[in-house]
């Protein structure tokens, strides 16, 4: 059964925080808001969790899982990054918006797309998250809450909890958040590419 963590959106309790990385750290799923949507997530170096992830949205490995880092340094230890995307992704951060970039080698190649050996990254503008982040110490593998065989994420953590309570090991209810998956832009190429339109508008890229 899966533990459930009711916290405040902006100013998350510390104690609940700290329970929650303990739970990841020991193999757990859990499912966290984002300034996006609900996510599942789970810690990077962990293969079965991460099979946990793909099972559980029903994707296969050519399916890109995310990153989620504190911020950009955090960000570009796992990513290879130019001049030239650093400036977007500085333009981006924090906030709703996934990239795609080359991968370093601290990424787990199992992670990584099989062909192009890419990898999504983000850094996320909600308070539980970054929270969450901070007291892990480390990026969280993650996948928007998309039940398998349907479009629309999930927004309600009791909804989350009854789907899913026999599957992961947490939910961390942090009230409704958006229900708009991010905007993922691949940035592995000589020019960036809308792979996915979300809740990030491309004007704040100087895209649109």
């Amino acid at each position: 059964m899966a533990q459930y963590f009711e916290v405040h959106p902006d100013n998350p309790q510390p104690r609940l925080l700290k329970q929650a990385a303990q739970i990841l750290q020991a193999g757990g799923v859990a499912a966290i808001p984002t300034d996006s949507s609900y996510a599942f997530v789970c810690r990077l170096e962990d293969k079965t969790a991460a099979e946990q992830l793909r099972r559980l949205r029903a994707v296969d490995e050519r399916h890109h899982l995310t990153l989620l880092c504190r911020d950009l340094s955090e960000l570009a230890t796992y990513a290879i990054v130019d001049n030239r995307q650093y400036r977007l992704l500085k333009l981006g951060t924090p906030g709703p918006y996934t990239f795609l970039l080359e991968a370093t080698k601290e990424v787990p190649r199992r992670l990584s797309h099989p062909s192009r050996r890419t990898i999504g990254l983000r850094v996320p503008e909600h308070g539980v998250t970054q929270g969450l982040l901070e007291i892990f110490g480390e990026p969280l593998l993650a996948t928007t809450l998309i039940p398998a065989g349907e479009a629309d994420p999930l927004n309600d953590p009791q909804e989350i909890r009854e789907r899913y309570e026999k599957l992961i090991q947490l939910v961390i209810d942090a009230g409704a958040c958006a229900m708009e998956p991010t905007t993922v832009i691949d940035l592995s190429g000589p020019e960036p590419v809308l792979v996915r339109s979300g809740r990030g508008p491309l004007k704040r890229l100087g895209l649109a």
